[in-house]
Parts: C-alpha cells; sequence; structure tokens
C-alpha cells in the first residue's frame, strides 16, 4: 500500500460519487485531505442524492486518513479563496489537488442527452462550464502558489475522454475538452517548477446517481466501476516519483491500473471504457 501520511489534498465536489471516492482512497494511504462541497450533514442535500462532506471527511479519517469538511460552493470565488486561504494557515501548503466539482449533471435531462446541441437547455452548457470548467481554473490558480514554493504537487482534473471520440452531447464534449487542455496547458506552465498536471477519466462509475437511476430502470452494471477504482489511480499517481513523465497527459484509470498493478475494490482490473463506434 501506498503510503501518502506526510501529503496534503485537496479533493472537490467530493460529498459523493468519484470525488468520495478519491478522497476515501486518500485517506486509506493515510494523507490530509479537505473534502470540499455544498452538501452538508443537517441540511438538504443536492438533488436529495446521498451523502455529505462530513460523512466522507469521517470515513476519510476511519480509514487512517485525516478528512476535513469544508463547505464550498465552487461557483462562489469568495468560497474558494476562504477554503486555500484555511489551507495556507493549518498546513502552509498543498501537495495534491483533485478537480472533481462538477454541475454539468444538475436539473439535466438524461432522456434528451444526446439531442442536437440546438435543443439542449442553455443552463446545461452554464453549468458544466461554470461549475466544471471555470471552477477547475479557479481551484488551480490558487492552488498553484501553494505548491510553487516547495517545487512540487499534482493537480488531477477528472474527465472523460475516449480517444478523440465525439461524446454524444456538445455542451458535454467542449467542456471535457477544455479540462483537458487545460490540463496540458497548465502542465506546461508548471514544468518547469516540477509540478505536473494530468486529466484522469473513469469509466462508467456507479454513483449515487447512476444507482439512483439503475434503480428506477435496471441495466447491465457489468462494465461498471466503483469510485474508489479512480481514487486508487489518484493515489498511485500521487506517490509516484516519476509522475512528471504523465504531465500534461490524457490518462485512463484502466490504463493506470495495468500499469500500476491496482485493482477495484471487488478485485477486478476494469479495461478503460470505450464508447461504441459510430
Amino acid at each position: 500500500m501506498h503510503d501518502l501520511k506526510n501529503k496534503v489534498a485537496i479533493v472537490t465536489g467530493a460529498s459523493r460519487g468519484v470525488g468520495r471516492g478519491i478522497a476515501l482512497a486518500l485517506g486509506e494511504a493515510g494523507a490530509t485531505v479537505y473534502v470540499t462541497g455544498r452538501s452538508v450533514k443537517g441540511q438538504p442535500s443536492t438533488e436529495n442524492l446521498p451523502s455529505t462532506i462530513n460523512e466522507t471527511a469521517g470515513e476519510v479519517t476511519a480509514r487512517g486518513g485525516v478528512g476535513i469538511p469544508v463547505r464550498c460552493d465552487h461557483t462562489a470565488d469568495a468560497d474558494v479563496e476562504v477554503l486555500f486561504a484555511r489551507v495556507k494557515r493549518e498546513r502552509g501548503r498543498l501537495d495534491l489537488l483533485v478537480n472533481n466539482v462538477w454541475g454539468g449533471y444538475e436539473r439535466l435531462d438524461l432522456a434528451t442527452f444526446g439531442a442536437p446541441f440546438w435543443e439542449q437547455p442553455l443552463r446545461h452548457w452554464e453549468r458544466m462550464f461554470g461549475a466544471g470548467v471555470r471552477a477547475h481554473f479557479v481551484t488551480s490558480r490558487l492552488a498553484a502558489p501553494l505548491m510553487l514554493p516547495h517545487k512540487r504537487g499534482l493537480i488531477i482534473n477528472t474527465t472523460f475522454c475516449d480517444r478523440d471520440k465525439y461524446l454524444g452531447n456538445l455542451f458535454y464534449d467542449v467542456a471535457k475538452a477544455a479540462v483537458n487542455r487545460m490540463a496540458f496547458g497548465m502542465a506546461h506552465e508548471l514544468r518547469g517548477h516540477n509540478i505536473a498536471v494530468v486529466a484522469l477519466a473513469p469509466g462508467f462509475v456507479r454513483s449515487e446517481r447512476v444507482m439512483a437511476a439503475h434503480a428506477a430502470h435496471p441495466f447491465d452494471l457489468g462494465v461498471t466501476e466503483s469510485p474508489e477504482y479512480i481514487g486508487r489511480a489518484a493515489v498511485a499517481l500521487a506517490a509516484d516519483p516519476d509522475v512528471m513523465e504523465k504531465s500534461g497527459k490524457i490518462l485512463t484509470v484502466g490504463d493506470l491500473a495495468r500499469e500500476y498493478g491496482f485493482t477495484d475494490i471487488d478485485g477486478r482490473q476494469v479495461p478503460p471504457f470505450r464508447l461504441e463506434s459510430k
């Protein structure tokens, strides 16, 4: 098992889903994890989905790390500035930032996800870019100064990508392409400072939202993976002394599982998810 006991991490959008899975895996490796999101204990959660930042942080601690819940709306710059001021005050540095926050699925009509762009509600664009692309940029902009003095660090943008195939929804495709290109550009500017930036793509994840959809309309879960699979990929990257060799690249969890030798929680080594050819 990798030892990240001296690492300080921020995982955004970690109330549930992929963010939660990453935070838990980091906790299992002993990291200190600032868990951010809008769903907090005792208040209504986002779209009534289960789990909160408090629950995630508690589980991080239970697994051997230090979980610190921080309520943060990543579309509100003031909230993000307060988060980073707190990390600087309490820890003095940041080793790992996982940009996972994403608003693109809120109020999303999955039945029309594949409709042409001229029929898509503009709110989908606004959420994907405001709570996704822009939020990634703002957190990275504030994270870099906590990494630069120490000449080390890793920024991970969670994403989706499949060998330049069209993702089926123009808004989603352009937003994810922007997230990927952002990792490429930031990697270029931070390379001289020994700070790596990558885009990391999971496959078909059994998130709370996906499982709710499955409960309503059952479908085959055989090709799915747990949220902790990408978490184990993040841990492996954070522990890799040669991670700079991957900086600027789009990586898939399935490929990293083969390279680093980890498995999902059920023992399977799930291959990268592939879109159907069209």
